[in-house]
């Protein structure tokens, strides 16, 4: 059969039942001669035959399908297409066009000439006036549906409408369009629209002004419509278009003065989540980050300080903030101490330095909210710590102290007598960093506290005089100042130490006295507690010793091991290690049960502490059997409180790992008993320093409960210790996918330009929460999705500083799975082109230089918390062969030369004896390194 025209062909192909490549294949050959699909108005033949019966030609919009896909088609012709249909009874019919609306108007692109570019905005223009007359033909149904009595009539379509065209209408670059197409036709309409003498000739109706009447229609008509979240839709679509005219209006940042997202995000990643972990792997990431992205130096380190200053601005009250002041005034000038290694010289770096505060100096508005917050001149106390590490000279220091103080006459002051008083904290950072140093110097024993330098008396041979030392730690912010100071500058470990031998020193007890023994149980409960609230603040990890054969493994670390609630442990409540010797939990009960009080003499605490357990199940079981009234339970619940905090920690910690086993109705007792045990014992007769141990309990029980209190819904009313003691918790919205959170808190992400510590939170438990392969490949989906060079590359910086959160376990999982299935999968090439496939490239190298480069490091503590996630057997998966090895020692050694690579000639030497030694030490069992070199014989 010989084609006269497109009509015939396309129902040539519908009565032969071409499938959709078939018929684009002979449509070419019906029109050999490099027909315009555009010309011949393909879109819109193919549109009519469809929407011919009631019910649209499945066959037929499959071609059209396919030729949108494969681009025979330009979407300005398909929009122009769609907005020619008007009859919005035929649901199916319009439910079809809303369809294929979804397959691109998120990513609107066209390539050709000026006026084809002007094609498209008008025909989206054109469809935005559809969608609007579609939305209220909805509307208006669902109305007569309403006084008709069938509601559900209408509902569907509206719903459906609204929903495309806020879609429509939420991207940014559509909007523009849509100002292009609206400017384009005031220009036209001014240029043609008046005759001689100044009068308007006869012109039809501006697009725009139908778009108004429309859009003042479907107020009108959804005005007194009962659905409030389809009327906050429309409402919302409303906004979004009277926004349109004054775009230009809006002065947004551009995105080259967003700075550095990567340097930012990295060292806001570290301040918030990684305080105690060490500097070189820091200083390597960010050396990895300033040589692949050219950063110069004194942009780098301003970028540094920036990033500080943020993160002590918007770090939550309490132990955050002095975590961050820790950060910002201790860690980060070693940071800088070693990066001063990487750079040309001494000198060069200096000034480096230097200029990076110039340019501080400069970001006034952010130095203000810091000293606001802070209550003193942080530049101050930074340049001079700087000086202290010899990166400033004395020169520039005077000259940046003069200058700060100068900007600071006009500065706003928070003047009340209050702050007046307060002491800041990078001050009490400050002087809280030589304390754990004279800490750490002292001999082991009862007297690891005693030194001149800040005690007044000799307490090595004073148990009272330790116990008065510990009790001045409890008290105001004391103990996390000196945590903070710790854990920045790499001595928490060694400072937990010394509570863990104090507190094993103190288990058992010899013939004392009253005084003695109850000297003995306030040490051994003061260092069960600080100890808790170490593992709970900065990870267990750094309470555990190394492993050593036959050394006895202290009592803490035993129990925090096996009984101690932790994030991402569950804990079995009939584990051996919470059952003990029967005897001995048969007395602890007949003590508890029987006794006024707790006695103090020869008690052995960490026996109490392994004995409560299952002396709690018991008292549990006779409450729960009617053996026991309530009031025995306060008088017991007591009890456990009343002398050592410690065992109400240790009852609760099983309690926890108790209710998680329970159904809903079986819980409330056990709750109940949680309750008692979390409130303060009001009574005279308490052990010295009892609500300093109180306020800490409550922070341990606070912690060790939110989980199982969250997941029965259940609230318990903690002793209030004046600041939030858990700012980041339960970040996302209830009741929401979490896959609509990660791609929302992405955007706002992106569309801001840089990551906060809360969005950084939020990404951590997301990950947690679906895993490696789900997190990294939605938000590689959401990558792709950019149409906009300067958006695919702002978005790559920001995705690697979020892979940092688990950057050796995304890589494996980028590297071994999701670019594999791209690349693999002809339906997805599509998403490869540029400018995402670029930049998703980009993104691969830095993952993989980057994971490579610190694979063979310890894994942070934020990694460490995190169950390790191996999607495959990478050894099944990536099979060795005999060339592999080489291969990737040919890989390895390719860049030693590059020029463009290596910034600095130290650069060029530090990466060659890197390359050199990893050249010889391959290992080829390593799952890193066989995803690097996959078994193609042609790499």
């Amino acid at each position: 059969m010989k084609v006269v025209n497109l009509k015939q062909a396309i129902l040539q192909a519908w009565k032969e039942r071409w499938s959709d490549y078939q018929w684009a294949i002979n449509m070419k050959k019906f029109f050999p001669k490099g027909a315009t699909w555009d010309i011949l108005n393909l879109a819109e033949a193919l549109l009519e035959q469809a929407m011919i019966g009631p019910s649209p030609n499945p066959l037929i919009l499959s071609y059209l399908k396919y030729a949108i896909s494969s681009q025979m088609v330009s979407y300005s012709s398909v929009l122009t297409a769609i907005s020619k249909f008007d009859d919005f009874s035929r649901d199916l019919c319009v439910q079809a066009l809303l369809n294929i609306m979804d397959m691109f108007c998120d990513r609107l692109s066209c390539h050709g000439k000026a006026e084809e570019c002007i094609g498209l905005c008008r025909a989206l223009l054109s469809a935005l006036h559809w969608l609007l007359r579609c939305t209220a033909a909805s509307a208006e149904r669902l109305r007569e549906g309403l006084e008709a009595g069938t509601p559900a009539t209408g509902e569907k379509q509206l719903a459906m409408c609204l929903q495309r065209l806020e879609k429509t209408l939420s991207s940014t670059k559509n909007r523009a369009l849509l100002h292009i197409a609206k400017l384009e036709e005031a220009s036209l309409h001014t240029s043609q629209g008046l005759g001689q003498g100044g009068t308007r000739a006869n012109q039809p109706t501006a697009s725009w002004t139908a778009i108004e009447h429309s859009l003042l229609k479907l107020g009108e008509i959804l005005a007194n419509l009962s659905n409030l979240q389809l009327r906050s839709q429309a409402e919302q679509c409303g906004t979004l278009i009277r926004s349109i005219p004054t775009m230009l209006s809006v002065h947004s940042e551009q995105l080259h003065k967003t700075g550095f997202p990567t340097v930012h995000a990295v060292i806001l990643l570290e301040g918030t989540m990684n305080l105690t972990g060490e500097t070189q792997p820091l200083v390597e990431q960010l050396v990895m980050v300033k040589r692949t992205q050219h950063i110069p130096t004194p942009l780098f380190v301003l970028e540094i300080w920036k990033a500080c200053f943020v993160g002590l601005i918007e770090s939550p009250e309490g132990t955050e903030e002095l975590k961050w002041t820790a950060f910002t005034f201790l860690k980060i000038p070693q940071v800088l101490v070693k990066l001063k290694k990487y750079s040309h010289g001494d000198k060069d770096f200096t000034e480096d330095v230097s200029s990076a505060f110039e340019f501080l100096l400069k970001l006034t508005p952010l130095l203000d909210k810091a000293d606001q917050r802070c209550n003193c001149d942080c530049t101050d106390f930074l340049v001079h710590e700087c000086s202290k590490q010899g990166l400033l000279s004395e020169a520039s220091v005077n000259n940046l102290v003069a200058k700060r103080k100068a900007d600071r006459e006009h500065a706003p002051h928070l003047k009340s007598g209050e702050n007046a008083n307060i002491q800041p904290n990078p001050s009490l950072i400050l002087r809280a960093e030589p304390t754990v140093t004279n800490i750490l110097k002292c001999s082991s024993g009862l007297n690891f506290l005693s030194c001149p330098q800040t005690m007044d008396a000799d307490h090595s041979k004073s148990p009272e005089g330790l116990l008065g030392v510990l009790g001045h730690m409890l008290s105001g912010k004391s103990l996390d100042l000196l945590l903070a100071a710790a854990a920045a500058t790499g001595k928490l470990k060694s400072f937990a130490r010394k509570f863990i031998n104090l507190n094993e020193f103190m288990t058992h007890g010899t013939e004392e006295s009253t005084k003695a023994a109850s000297v003995r149980a306030l040490l051994f409960d003061i260092s069960f507690l600080m100890l808790c609230h170490v593992a709970q603040t900065y990870g267990s990890e750094v309470i555990l010793s190394e492993s050593s054969t036959g050394a006895e493994v202290p009592f803490f670390e035993t129990w925090m091991q096996t009984c101690m609630p932790e994030e991402g442990k569950i804990l079995n409540p009939d584990h051996p290690c919470f059952w003990p010797n029967s005897t001995k939990v048969e007395s602890l009960v007949a003590l508890l049960n029987n006794s006024s009080e707790m006695k103090l003499v020869q008690m052995k605490w960490h026996e109490a502490c392994l004995s409560i357990s299952a002396a709690i199940l018991e008292i549990l079981n006779a409450w729960e059997n009617g053996v026991l009234a309530f009031e025995s339970i306060q008088k017991i619940t007591d009890n456990i409180k009343g002398k050592v905090c410690s065992l109400a920690v240790c009852a609760v910690a099983w309690l926890v790992a108790h209710v998680r086993m329970l159904g809903l109705d079986e819980r409330e007792k056990s709750l109940q008993m949680i309750r008692q045990l979390a409130g303060p014992l009001y009574s005279e007769n308490t052990l010295q320093f009892y609500n300093e141990r109180v306020v800490i309990m409550s922070s341990i029980l606070e912690h060790m409960c939110a989980d199982v209190l969250h997941q029965t819904a259940t609230q318990i009313k903690f002793p209030s210790t004046g600041v939030d003691t858990m700012p980041y918790w339960n970040l996302l919205p209830p009741k929401r996918p979490i896959k609509e959170v990660l791609t929302d808190i992405f955007a706002k992400v992106l569309e801001k330009g840089w990551v906060d510590s809360r969005s950084i939170h939020i990404f951590d438990t997301l990950l947690h929460m679906g895993g490696v392969y789900w997190f990294c490949n939605n938000l590689i989906k959401e990558l792709l999705k950019e149409t906009r060079k300067e958006h695919t590359l702002r978005a790559v910086e920001l995705l690697y500083s979020i892979f940092c959160l688990d950057m050796q376990q995304v890589t494996l999982v980028l590297l071994g799975h999701i670019l594999p299935g791209l690349l693999t999968d002809s339906s997805k090439w599509h998403s490869l082109m540029d400018p995402p496939g670029t930049a998703l490239a980009k993104l691969a190298v830095w993952c993989a230089l980057s994971s490579y480069s610190s694979h063979k490091g310890q894994a942070s503590s934020r990694q460490k918390k995190r169950h390790r996630e191996d999607i495959e057997d990478y050894t099944s998966l990536f099979p060795l062969d005999d060339v592999q090895p080489s291969k990737l020692m040919r890989l390895l050694s390719s860049n030693e030369d590059d020029a463009n690579v290596l910034s600095s000639p130290t650069d060029r030497s530090m990466r060659s004896s890197l390359s050199a030694s990893q050249l010889h030490t391959v290992n080829m069992k390593d799952p890193l390194n066989r995803v690097l070199v996959p078994p193609c014989p042609g790499v």
